[in-house]
């Protein structure tokens, strides 16, 4: 990790790669809060998922999913026996964690980007961003850039590049210049109303 005069910059090949225990994929955390919460204390959490072979989600009671496929042909989600396509490259999916859910892989391995916030607590917006942008954080909210596609630059005169899968936290209040040569992930948390 390094640290810019505003903002952290979470490198994707310091991440660490956590086994499933159903064995199917593994995942990388991007970012939570709090730091170190563990998957039943979070408020928020921002994984990548390589996914290796169909079968269930694990359950999250209470907490709200976006899912977005990055990599792969895509697969179809079950989600409380209704079955939904995942087939279309950046294009966030919502669903309830409470839901019971089934992954089928569609042609082989994906990789998927998720986004799971703790209902009550905080709320999560996921935008894509494919061309300049300003990113405004407000006092009391965070941001959360991730490069899933080219590379991004962040920043005015202190401007960090970020290669696929990096990620740059921005939890200071102000504006932010992003420029995606790709697609960024844009997330941003705030506390729920």
């Amino acid at each position: 990790m390094t640290t810019s005069e505003r903002f952290q910059v979470l490198r994707a090949s310091e991440r660490p790669a956590t086994a499933w225990l159903n064995g199917g994929g593994v995942t990388r955390e991007v970012a939570g809060f709090p730091a170190e919460a563990g998957l039943d204390r979070f408020d928020w959490r921002v994984s990548l998922a390589d996914v290796a072979s169909a079968g269930p989600f694990s359950p999250f009671p209470g907490i709200d999913r976006v899912i977005t496929l990055v990599e792969g042909a895509g697969m179809a989600l079950t989600v409380d026996g209704v079955e939904q396509l995942v087939d279309a490259p950046y294009r966030p999916f919502p669903f309830s964690g409470d839901a019971t859910t089934d992954c089928r892989l569609l042609a082989g391995p994906v990789v998927d980007f998720n986004v799971m916030t703790r209902r009550g607590r905080v709320e999560a917006t996921v935008d894509l961003a494919t061309a300049p942008a300003v990113v405004e954080v407000r006092a009391g909210s965070t941001a959360l850039l991730v490069c899933l596609a080219g590379s991004a630059v962040v920043g005015g005169a202190e401007a960090v590049e970020l290669a696929r899968y990096d990620a740059a936290l921005l939890d200071a209040a102000g504006t932010y210049e992003l420029r995606p040569d790709g697609v960024t992930a844009v997330i941003t948390f705030c506390t729920a109303h």
